[in-house]
C-alpha cells in the first residue's frame, strides 16, 4: 500500500473550562456550537411546551395576549437562528477539517470570533424577557407590527441586534469554510473526491455570503426606523412595509436550504455507511445541491401571494421546480439502501426517519406553492404543520442522525443503543401527533398565532389536546436523549468507542477517537470519495497475500 501523508505535529491544548473558552481549535469550538445550539434547542422548546399548555383548551387560560406572542416569537427565532444555525456551524466546524485531511480551519481565530458572536446574538435576542418584554411580533419580523409604534420596547430593539449578531457571525463563518475548503485540502483531495456533507457545506456556505448580508441590512434599516426617526418602512412617509417582506423572504427562503442542505449532506454520509455500498450517484448529490442552491433564490415571494404585488404565476413555477433536485436527492437515497446490507442501528432509524418526515413536509410544498390553495390556507395553521415537517422533520431527525454517528469520535464513548432505539420511536411517535393534526386545523381555519380560539370549535379543542399530548411525548424523548448523552459521556458508562465504529468511509475516520489537536499523525492515500474504505480493502487484500 502506498504511504500515507505524514502530517508535523502541534502542541496540545489543556481540558479545562477556560480552556475551551480561550480555544481556537476548530474541534473545540464546534462542540461549542454543539452545546449552545443544544441549550437553545431547550430553551425554545421550553416555550413551544408553555404555548402548547395554553392552546390545549379554549379561552385564555394562565397566559395575556402579549406573552403569547413574545412565546411564539421567541420559540421560532431560538429554533432557527439559535438551534439550527449553531449545530449546523457546530458540525461544519469539527468535520470539515476532518474529512478533508486539514489540520485546522483557514482562520482559527476568526473562527473563535464567529461562535462568541452567536452566542452574544442569541443572549441578547432572548435578553428582551429580562427588559419589560421581548419581541413579540413573529421571528419574520413584519412591519408595521415590529415599527416603533406596535412594539415600542427594547426587547425589540434586543431582538434586531441579536440577529445582527448572529448573521455577522454566519457571514464570517462561511468564509472561514469556503477558504478552508479551497485552500487546505490534503493532497489527493480533488473537489470530486470530497464528502458530500463537506460539499453540501461549501455550498450553504455560499448561500450565506450572499443571503446573511441582505437580512443584516434589513434589519438595520429597521433599526433606524425604530430609533433614529426613519421612515424606509413606513408607507406614510414614502417607505414600503412591502419591502421588508421582500429583503426577509429574500434571505429566509435561502435560509430554509442554508438550514436543510447541511442535514442532506450528513444523511448522505449515513446512509451508505449503514447500507454497505458506496452512494449512489455521488456527483448527481453534487449537482442537484447546486441546482438547489440557484433556484433559492428565486422563490422567496410565494410567501407573498396574497399581498397582490407579486408575479404568483412565475414563482409558483419556480418553486415546483426545486422539487426537481430534491427528488434526485432522495432517489439516489432510496437506490443507495437498495438491496443493500442494511443495519438498522439508530443513526440509520433516524435517517429512515428523515426521509419519512422530510417528504411529508415536501408533499405538502407543492400545494402551497399554488397560489389558489395558498389562499385559502394562509396564515393557518396547515402551514405551521408543513414548515415543522420540513424544519424538525428535517434539520432535527438529522441532527439527532448526526449526534448517534459521530458522538463516539468527538468524546470517544459510543451511546446506548436501546436508549437510542428509544428516542427514535418517540422522537417519531410525538411529532407525528404534534404536527400531523396541524393540517386539519389549518383547512379548518384555526389561524396561527393566536392566544385564544372559541368554544364552539369542539373539534380544534380535540385536535390541539391530541397537539399537546403529542407535545409532552416529544419532550420525554428529549429526556431520553439527554439520560442517554450523560449516562454514556458524562458518568463514563458507555463503551469506549474504536477509532471507526461504524466501518465509515471519509477520513474522519481515520483517525482516534476523540481526534488529537492536530487531527490526524498520517492520512491514507485518496483516490476516491471513499480513501478509509479504500484503505480497509487494501490492508484486508495485503492480509490475505500474507
Amino acid at each position: 500500500m502506498q504511504r500515507g501523508t505524514r502530517l508535523p505535529a502541534r502542541p496540545t491544548e489543556g481540558a479545562g473550562i477556560v480552556d475551551y473558552l480561550t480555544t481556537t481549535d476548530h474541534k473545540r469550538i464546534g462542540l461549542l456550537y454543539l452545546f449552545t445550539g443544544l441549550g437553545f434547542f431547550l430553551l425554545s422548546g421550553a416555550l413551544s411546551l408553555v404555548m402548547r399548555a395554553e392552546l390545549t383548551f379554549p379561552d385564555l387560560q394562565f397566559l395575556d395576549e402579549s406573552t403569547y406572542n413574545q412565546l411564539f416569537t421567541m420559540h421560532g427565532t431560538g429554533m432557527i437562528f439559535f438551534f439550527a444555525s449553531p449545530v449546523v456551524f457546530g458540525l461544519a466546524n469539527y468535520f470539515i477539517p476532518l474529512q478533508i485531511g486539514a489540520p485546522d480551519v483557514a482562520f482559527p481565530r476568526l473562527n473563535a470570533l464567529t461562535y462568541w458572536l452567536a452566542l452574544s446574538g442569541g443572549l441578547i435576542a432572548f435578553s428582551g424577557f429580562l427588559v419589560g418584554g421581548a419581541a413579540a411580533f413573529g421571528w419574520t419580523g413584519y412591519v408595521p407590527l415590529s415599527g416603533p409604534i406596535f412594539s415600542p420596547g427594547n426587547g425589540s430593539n434586543l431582538w434586531i441586534i441579536g440577529l445582527a449578531f448572529s448573521g455577522t457571525s454566519g457571514i464570517l463563518g462561511a468564509i472561514n469554510f469556503v477558504a478552508t475548503i479551497f485552500a487546505m485540502r490534503a493532497p489527493g483531495m480533488t473537489m470530486f473526491r470530497m464528502p458530500v456533507f463537506t460539499w453540501n457545506m461549501l455550498v450553504t456556505s455560499l448561500l450565506i455570503m450572499l443571503t446573511f448580508p441582505v437580512l443584516t441590512g434589513a434589519l438595520a434599516l429597521l433599526f433606524i426606523d425604530r430609533t433614529l426617526g426613519g421612515h424606509v418602512f413606513d408607507p406614510a412617509a414614502g417607505g414600503s412595509a412591502i419591502l421588508w417582506q421582500h429583503l426577509f423572504w429574500f434571505f429566509g427562503h435561502p435560509e430554509v436550504y442554508i438550514l436543510i442542505l447541511p442535514f442532506f449532506g450528513v444523511v448522505t454520509e449515513i446512509i451508505p455507511v449503514f447500507s454497505g455500498k458506496p452512494v449512489f450517484g455521488y456527483r448527481g448529490f453534487v449537482f442537484a445541491t447546486m441546482l438547489i442552491g440557484v433556484l433559492s433564490y428565486s422563490v422567496w415571494a410565494h410567501h407573498m401571494f396574497t399581498t397582490g404585488v407579486v408575479s404568483n404565476l412565475f414563482f409558483a413555477l419556480t418553486s415546483l421546480m426545486i422539487a426537481i433536485p430534491t427528488g434526485v436527492k432522495f432517489f439516489n437515497w432510496i437506490a443507495t439502501m437498495w438491496r443493500g446490507r442494511l443495519r438498522f442501528q439508530t443513526p440509520m432509524l433516524f435517517c429512515i426517519g428523515f426521509l419519512l418526515m422530510f417528504l411529508v413536509g415536501g408533499l405538502t410544498g407543492p400545494f402551497l406553492a399554488s397560489p389558489a390553495i395558498d389562499y385559502y390556507v394562509h396564515d393557518t395553521y396547515y402551514v405551521v404543520a408543513h414548515f415543522h415537517y420540513v424544519l424538525f422533520g428535517g434539520s432535527v431527525f438529522a441532527a439527532f442522525a448526526a449526534l448517534y454517528f459521530w458522538l463516539p469520535k468527538m468524546t470517544g464513548r459510543m451511546l446506548d443503543e436501546r436508549l437510542g432505539v428509544a428516542h427514535f420511536w418517540l422522537t417519531l411517535v410525538g411529532m407525528n401527533l404534534t404536527f400531523f393534526p396541524m393540517h386539519l386545523l389549518g383547512l379548518e381555519g384555526m389561524p396561527r398565532r393566536i392566544a385564544d380560539y372559541s368554544a364552539s370549535h369542539a373539534d380544534w379543542t380535540l385536535l390541539n389536546v391530541i397537539i399537546t399530548g403529542g407535545s409532552v411525548i416529544l419532550a420525554v424523548s428529549v429526556l431520553v436523549l439527554g439520560w442517554n448523552v450523560v449516562s454514556s459521556v458524562f458518568l463514563g458508562r458507555g463503551a469506549v468507542a474504536p477509532d471507526d465504529p461504524w466501518g465509515g468511509y471519509s477520513l474522519e475516520w481515520a483517525t482516534s477517537s476523540p481526534p488529537p489537536h492536530h487531527n490526524f499523525t498520517s492520512l491514507p492515500p485518496i483516490r476516491s470519495e471513499r480513501p478509509v474504505f479504500d484503505a480497509r480493502m487494501a490492508a484486508s487484500k495485503a492480509t490475505v497475500r500474507g
